[in-house]
């Protein structure tokens, strides 16, 4: 199966999330092109963009992990290009 390279959106609500969030990730870390996080304090969130380069089934697996975490929401946008 070939790779896509794709940007995950992540957006923590609940701080007691984020261990879990950062276990998920480093699982997936081979896959991992680029990582950053941006604590939005205003509102109490913390916004995280993660850049991979994986299968399709494996980007949607991740995404779908993160989305289950309490508090966390995830959405995945795909490259046009393979």
């Amino acid at each position: 199966m070939e790779n896509r390279v794709a940007l995950v959106g992540i957006v923590v609500n609940k701080e007691s999330s984020a261990e879990q969030l950062n276990k998920i990730l480093h699982e997936y870390k081979d896959f991992i092109v680029g990582r950053m996080g941006i604590p939005y304090r205003n509102r109490g969130i913390n916004l995280i963009s993660v850049v991979i380069d994986a299968p399709n089934d494996l980007i949607s697996a991740l995404t779908g992990r993160i989305g289950m975490l309490d508090g966390v929401t995830a959405k995945a946008l795909y490259s046009k290009v393979d």
